[in-house]
């Protein structure tokens, strides 16, 4: 999973920008230790930044390092200085928990951007909201974060604290059906997913719909994330028929499975979600990947007019790691913190006030800006307005896009 007219800055800046403490006890931010008379405000990430889900982490992470160094060379906020606190989860809801209460026991994070799971936003969104922090999710597909339990039936807003630039499952899931049916022409499917939030909730909504247009479920599988042995179910698709696999789960399993199902004999494509657009993806399932297909939030920013100076400027600042699926994403969450603070300050005659994160989420539901990704701005649920959607395949080892729109249903 984002964001605007950026700079490039030296290394010496950032890290200056990196070395501002935050030790203070107000809503309103600590006063900048550099003696500028300012104020220093945290944007906190929480993200997998260690263990299989890494890559796209600190892609998430080394992106909004990037927005609150652009905000600081720019003085975009006047008087603030932006400081990053990044904790990692490694994709599990309890560590999530911990570092949200972590988060909101710092009286100078005004915002929070993250996670990349579901099923880590589901423990942490009531520990942001009781506290009013705002939080931002560059990657979040589940619906039922921003729209409830029922959200099929009746949509019902959760927590008015929590927001995402990424688009739902509910659009995800269905858009891959709608390809996987009508453009590569495939009628049989086999199903199968991870048992967690996003990719049951993923699987389900492309099963839907792939049946409302006329396809047939011949198969269906709920696998141990855990395991990297996936002989039995690799076995049960062969003989089920299937001319697709659809997968609800991310790559680090993803990857085997697709490789362990062609050594079974089922030479055909698997297709997943934004869990498994990674390059790591490919290289867990060998050669055979080829021809494997995932659908992922919003454009390919490379191709993105209001991407380039992202990518130059990501590119410039030296990160070692790539930034990933939700890069992009990343820094309009980041952005949209910077863009609510703003009007905060702007509102109080140019100080931050006492107060300042309630204040801060509730400017976060009129943030409006042209960011990376495109407009980025949020409906009465907190969910992206952008609802734009891309289909990859895997062509000489890496996901390369082959159909960018939106859901029609």
């Amino acid at each position: 999973m984002r964001q605007r007219s950026l700079i490039a800055i030296t290394a010496a800046l950032a890290a200056g920008a990196l070395t501002l403490t935050a030790c203070g006890s107000r809503d309103s931010g600590d006063k900048d230790s550099s003696g500028s008379g300012g104020t220093t405000v945290t944007i906190g990430v929480d993200a997998p930044l260690t263990g299989d889900l890494s890559a796209l982490g600190l892609g998430i992470k080394n992106s909004v390092d990037l927005a609150v160094n652009n905000a600081n060379k720019k003085s975009y906020v006047k008087g603030v200085t932006f400081k990053l606190e990044a904790l990692d989860d490694q994709g599990q809801p309890s560590s999530g928990q911990q570092n949200a209460s972590k988060f909101v026991a710092d009286k100078n994070v005004l915002g929070v951007v993250g996670p990349l799971n579901s099923s880590v936003a589901e423990s942490m969104q009531k520990v942001f909201d009781d506290a009013k922090l705002v939080e931002v999710s560059p990657a979040n597909t589940g619906p039922s974060l921003t729209q409830g339990p029922d959200w099929r039936t009746k949509k019902v807003r959760q927590y008015k604290s929590y927001f995402r630039t990424a688009t739902t499952d509910a659009i995800q899931g269905p858009f891959a059906a709608q390809y996987v049916f009508n453009d590569a022409k495939k009628k049989k499917v086999f199903v199968i997913d991870d048992k967690k939030t996003y990719g049951a909730g993923l699987a389900g909504t492309f099963t839907d719909e792939f049946k409302k247009l006329g396809g047939q479920v011949v198969g269906t599988e709920h696998i141990n994330p855990d395991t990297k042995d996936f002989s039995a179910v690799a076995t049960k698709v062969k003989n089920s028929g299937a001319d697709v696999v659809y997968y609800g789960g991310e790559y680090p399993q993803a990857g085997p499975l697709s490789k362990q199902i062609k050594a079974a004999g089922a030479n055909i494509p698997l297709v997943g979600g934004d869990g498994i657009n990674d390059a790591t993806y490919a290289k867990l399932a060998g050669p055979a990947a080829t021809g494997d297909l995932a659908t992922s939030v919003g454009a390919p920013v490379e191709k993105l007019d209001s991407a380039k100076q992202f990518v130059s400027d990501y590119k410039a600042a030296g990160y070692k790691e790539e930034y990933a699926a939700y890069g992009g994403y990343s820094y309009d969450s980041a952005w949209a913190i910077i863009e609510a603070v703003k009007k905060v300050v702007d509102d109080n005659g140019g100080k931050l006030p006492s107060g300042g994160r309630d204040k801060v989420t509730a400017a976060m539901q009129n943030v409006s800006f042209d960011g990376v990704t495109g407009k980025v701005s949020f409906d009465e649920y907190g969910d992206a307005t952008n609802k734009q959607l891309t289909v990859y395949t895997v062509k000489g080892g890496a996901f390369a896009p082959v159909k960018s729109g939106t859901f029609t249903g």
